[in-house]
């Protein structure tokens, strides 16, 4: 590990390798579709928010221009009502419309609009609404088939985006089921004030980091939840995928689950991220349908292994004091962690400077992979720009590297939107 500059260029990660499990698949099937142009459902991913609440996202103008797309179609509707209550003639409509069918259509026209809004706010449920509402119109398109035939493609295309956005009901439903029941079966460790005596066997320089976070007199942590922005890569010289995610790490039964969203030219990307009971999946999925990664094994399990132990160092530091963890003092200013949960132990080596705040992070238990192959690289993640974050004095932001024999590969730059410890159940997502 000695080739390595522990004070390199700042990095952090949050996830499992996505750049080369997800976005490289999904590079690859977008340059089939000659889609050229990345964005995000998060276009401004440097945008801090350094408390518990949650940040405002911004709307992307694809999520615009189908909203505005929507509601057009709607108000088309109101020609059916226009000439069924005889309010003006439309010659477009040649058949006649009685005023129950005119208020058909009416209805039909205010469910459109609602739809557009709901879908605009990406509320939970949107998908649903838009379904019943492509029912109604379809179903009087079907009766006066003649002359609102084409209204059939804008129904489709609606319908489209509605399977799309039910997918990524699926998906975050998993993901919110999965935490909900860490919430109610593992989340009873205790949360009494870290006091001097618990970090009394812990090396001094993990000591004083404690100190330094100001983690010591605070609550012990049990859970957390922590919200991040940022851009992932699947190449060295690739301009990077915007990305949002959210996580919850629980520390009873070691879990973490973490969902990331993004999207290229505004066809959206899910990644779900499960570590539970020592085993780890990653599965990433194009419009929300397609698998295009599914990663799973022992070399899986023990990556994200890493990565747990990973945010235990960064985002919770109170956590250090788990007698799951041995530590070796390299030197005065390095220590090495041996972290074991259950059947996988894992190692990393902790670098700290002068000011006693931990400025990297290296491991060589990782591997990067595609969900096919693993190789094994030093992963290293230097994080930097400390600030207090919901009490503690944390670091805000970073990077993440591979560190191959061809020269090293950055693939993550992910910054805090939010971090919140100890709750008692999830919060709104």
């Amino acid at each position: 590990m000695s080739e390595l500059d522990p004070h390199q260029s700042i990095s952090y990660d949050l996830n499992q390798d996505l750049p080369k499990i997800a976005l490289k698949p999904l590079m690859s099937m977008v340059k089939c579709t000659k889609l050229v142009e990345i964005s995000s459902e998060t276009t401004g991913i440097f945008t801090k928010k350094i408390s518990g609440n949650q940040n405002k996202k911004i709307t992307p103008k694809m999520r615009i221009a189908f909203s505005i797309f929507v509601i057009i179609h709607g108000l088309i509707h109101l020609m059916g009502f226009v000439k069924g209550f005889g309010i003006k003639d439309v010659k477009e409509l040649t058949l006649p419309i009685s005023k129950p069918f005119g208020l058909i259509w009416f209805i039909a026209s205010i469910l459109f609009v609602i739809y557009g809004i709901l879908f605009f706010l990406n509320t939970k449920y949107a998908w649903l609404f838009g379904t019943i509402t492509v029912v109604i119109s379809q179903a009087i398109i079907f009766y006066f088939w003649k002359d609102a035939k084409f209204g059939t493609i804008p129904n489709a295309i609606t319908f489209i985006v509605i399977v799309i956005s039910l997918g990524s009901f699926l998906i975050k439903s998993e993901f919110t089921s999965r935490v909900q029941a860490d919430f109610s079966n593992n989340n009873t460790f205790a949360t009494d004030i870290l006091t001097e005596n618990d970090i009394s066997h812990l090396p001094a320089l993990v000591q004083e980091y404690l100190r330094y976070t100001k983690s010591v007199g605070q609550q012990k942590v049990k859970n957390f939840r922590a919200e991040f922005a940022g851009i992932l890569r699947s190449s060295p010289d690739d301009k990077g995928m915007n990305v949002s995610s959210v996580q919850y790490n629980f520390y009873q039964n070691p879990s973490r689950y973490y969902y990331i969203s993004a999207t290229k030219m505004g066809l959206p990307a899910t990644a779900l991220h499960i570590y539970q009971n020592e085993t780890a999946t990653f599965q990433v999925k194009l419009l929300n349908w397609i698998n295009v990664v599914d990663a799973r094994g022992e070399k899986m399990n023990q990556g994200e292994t890493v990565t747990l132990f990973n945010d235990m160092c960064i985002i919770a530091p109170a956590t250090l004091i788990d007698k799951r963890i041995e530590w070796e003092v390299i030197s005065d200013s390095v220590v090495k962690a041996y972290f074991t949960n259950g059947r996988i132990k894992i190692s990393a080596e902790l670098y700290f400077n002068e000011k006693h705040e931990l400025v990297n992070f290296i491991s060589i238990d990782r591997y990067e992979t595609d969900g096919k192959s693993y190789t094994q690289y030093p992963w290293s993640t230097p994080v930097e720009n400390y600030q207090m974050i919901n009490g503690y004095l944390l670091p805000s932001k970073g990077k993440a590297t591979y560190h191959k024999p061809d020269g090293d590969f950055t693939y993550a730059e992910l910054e805090y939107k939010s971090v919140a410890y100890n709750l008692d159940f999830p919060q709104s997502d």
